[in-house]
């Protein structure tokens, strides 16, 4: 049997004041899936539902997830959130660090200029230490990143470069 709120949600998919209400409910914020794609596409509407329930930019148009406000109300409290977001916004510095304070995991859906940002990696890094394995090359390979990353996880000394591993700061670390 359906949920009778999810069918109430349905039944009224175009009526604007009731989407409304229903994305400032915690218990049926997430049903904005089954509303009019208008409302997807409504500013207020996907502002409140993100504010509710970060999971709701999942739902969003593809207008929402390049608002820079919207989305980083989202990733700020589920970093990998990300991933629903534009690809400019991708890219954009203070959406991925947000993102990676939040979830270090964040750092895998990020542009490849900002898997090569120091601060970001380093941020996503004390955060989830094996996310390290999707940093750049060059950062896999600075020492000082690479103990940071040590430090939060052993296991990512799979993805420091060979030229590192010898280091005997490193090796300590690890042992």
């Amino acid at each position: 049997m359906e949920d009778p709120k999810k069918i109430a949600v349905i039944e009224n998919s175009n009526n604007r004041d009731y989407i409304l209400n229903t994305v400032k409910n915690k218990e049926t914020v997430l049903f904005i899936e089954y509303a009019n794609e208008q409302f997807k596409d409504d500013r207020q509407i996907m502002s409140e539902a993100v504010k509710m329930n970060p999971l709701s930019l999942e739902f969003a148009s593809d207008n929402i997830k390049d608002d820079k406000e919207i989305v980083l109300e989202a990733v700020s409290k589920i970093g990998w959130e990300i991933c629903y977001a534009s690809e400019r916004l991708r890219a954009d510095k203070d959406i991925a660090l947000a993102a990676v304070k939040a979830d270090g995991q964040a750092l895998y859906y990020l542009s490849n200029d900002l898997r090569d940002d120091d601060e970001v990696v380093l941020e996503a890094i004390k955060n989830k230490g094996l996310i390290f394995k999707y940093a750049s090359k060059r950062l896999r390979g600075n020492k000082q990143i690479a103990i940071e990353a040590l430090k939060n996880d052993k296991s990512a000394f799979s993805f420091i470069v060979d030229d590192l591993k010898s280091d005997e700061e490193i090796k300590e670390l690890i042992s």
